[in-house]
């Protein structure tokens, strides 16, 4: 993850807040909110090269296969649950949405954005997109998913979560207007309302 998503990630997220971050990958925006913003808390992760990473980091981590849930922890017991380019990756994907609603007071996630313009036109010539955000060939993915920021918008509505806020980012920068089309990466803020 790059420093200027980081830091966009990072201004969602309450100054001292208690965060668990599922599918933490190094812990590298756990460690940031830490470190800048005083936060305390957990990432999820399932690696072991990456829980490693994560210890080395100072960041507390649970070694954890999100495909059978949250059980683990009680319900609204982080301030802050982030799913940061997990989702897709996800074969139960609408119930971790609700399990981070449920264990958190504010859930915050991204995903690769499907509808960007250049993926639009790769489809049009024929070929599954292969860009910075959707790097890999069709056949050799971890992506099992696909979606894209307007789909979001009507999984949060099926499952009656509250939208705080919602953006694309594009090269690092936030993406306001038609984020549907002009952002290769999406993300939401919400809460159960």
């Amino acid at each position: 993850m790059s420093t200027p998503l980081i830091e966009t990630i990072a201004a969602l997220v309450p100054e001292g807040s208690r965060v668990l971050d599922l599918g933490c990958g190094t812990g590298e925006l756990l460690a940031w909110l830490q470190e800048k913003r005083g936060c305390t808390g957990y990432g999820v992760e399932l690696s072991d090269a990456n829980v490693l990473a994560c210890a080395r980091r100072g960041v507390n981590v649970i070694q954890l296969n999100l495909e059978e849930g949250l059980s683990v922890f009680e319900d609204q017991s982080f301030d802050v649950v982030l799913q940061l380019e997990t989702l897709q990756h996800l074969r139960n994907a609408e119930a971790m949405l609700r399990e981070t609603a449920r264990v958190g007071r504010v859930g915050i996630v991204s995903f690769p954005n499907f509808a960007h313009w250049p993926n639009r036109l790769q489809v049009l010539a024929g070929r599954m997109p292969v860009t910075r955000t959707l790097p890999y060939e069709w056949y050799d993915t971890p992506n099992i998913r696909v979606g894209t920021y307007a789909d979001f918008e009507i999984l949060a509505r099926k499952n009656r979560l509250r939208l705080l806020d919602s953006f694309g980012v594009q090269d690092g920068q936030v993406v306001r207007r038609w984020p549907n089309l002009m952002a290769s990466m999406a993300v939401f803020k919400f809460d159960r309302g």
